[in-house]
């Protein structure tokens, strides 16, 4: 169950965080964290970003009847990068889950001798996998696809970053007709300037949620203080047949780091999702993420909880 309700939050961390730790893996691993999201058979299905003591990282499968407890690794499934392949030689990671009908479109993050790309790969049992290729080149990370398409074209938010100084790293939307030819594309979530919580860097969580007002982006934003990076999370609605458009974000961070399991680790102060599953009851939200790039953790949240926040908060540009 969850932890008791705070009003003041609108997710409400799991009692029994953190649900996967390096000590569930057979081997010895230094890390797990940052999941992708899905059901599979009726199961709740994490892709486990594993860090091994290489350095380098893969991509493991945990399941859960409930979504919260009794979590299993299984063997049999998951993903690991190709050395031969230049655009994921030294690890892959961070994955973001879309499903259409039976199959899953997995886009992950590839580090090669020439930086973090967007990689695609999709599968029907996380057993097999077919890699698609590059979706877009380094530096790029942070991106999902939309569940549908758009006029004919695929939808993906990504997140590039340019190595002029101090223009920040936004969050961006591009268009492709067959899933390798991308373009149209355009900033989709600027970072803000100054004193916000998310300014000068933001990137996506997981992959937009459609609901009935438009599609719910979550979203992290880092704030640099003198101590370092915090990874915070905030929200924002684009609209259900343009997703150019954005319809609301907030202005407030609804989720940070607070735990000592999300402000001690490897990277301190984190709070990173990259999956989340809203139930069958229609409002139950289930948040899979990592926290201080150490541990995989849940938290819940009322989906009309998180719509009536954004109610209050029109999207004004900086």
């Amino acid at each position: 169950m969850s932890s008791p309700t705070d009003a003041r939050e609108l997710f409400q961390r799991f009692e029994g965080n953190p649900i996967i730790t390096a000590s569930d893996f057979p081997n010895m691993v230094n890390a797990v964290f940052n999941p992708g999201a899905t059901v599979f058979e009726g199961r709740t299905l994490l892709l486990v970003r594993v860090e091994h003591r290489t350095g380098l990282s893969s991509l493991a499968v945990a399941l859960s009847d409930d979504g919260l407890t009794g979590w299993r690794i299984d063997p049999e499934r998951g993903l690991e990068p190709d050395p031969s392949l230049v655009e994921e030689c030294w690890g892959i990671e961070d994955p973001r889950i879309t499903r259409i009908d039976d199959l899953y479109y997995v886009v992950y993050v590839g580090y090669s001798a020439y930086g973090p790309m967007v990689n695609l790969a999709t599968t029907r049992d996380f057993i097999t996998w077919e890699r698609c290729g590059v979706l877009q080149p380094p530096e790029d990370k942070d991106a999902a696809l939309f569940p549908v398409t758009f006029e004919g074209r695929w939808a993906l938010m990504h997140r590039p970053v340019t190595s002029a100084p101090g223009l920040g790293a936004h969050v961006w939307l591009s268009y492709s007709p067959d899933l390798h030819y991308w373009g149209d594309s355009r900033v989709l979530l600027a970072a803000r300037r100054g004193g916000w919580w998310d300014a000068n860097k933001v990137g996506l969580g997981p992959p937009p949620l459609l609901t009935d007002q438009g599609w719910l982006v979550c979203y992290h934003g880092v704030r640099v203080t003198a101590s370092g990076s915090i990874y915070r999370l905030g929200l924002a609605l684009l609209d259900r047949d343009d997703p150019s458009k954005v319809i609301s974000r907030g202005n407030e961070w609804i989720f940070g780091p607070q735990a000592p399991y999300e402000q001690s680790g490897d990277v301190p102060d984190v709070v990173f999702p990259c999956g989340w599953i809203l139930r069958e009851d229609g409002d139950t939200l289930h948040l899979y993420y990592g926290a201080a790039d150490s541990v995989v953790c849940a938290a819940t949240a009322s989906l009309a909880q998180l719509m009536s926040h954004l109610g209050v908060h029109p999207f004004t540009r900086n």
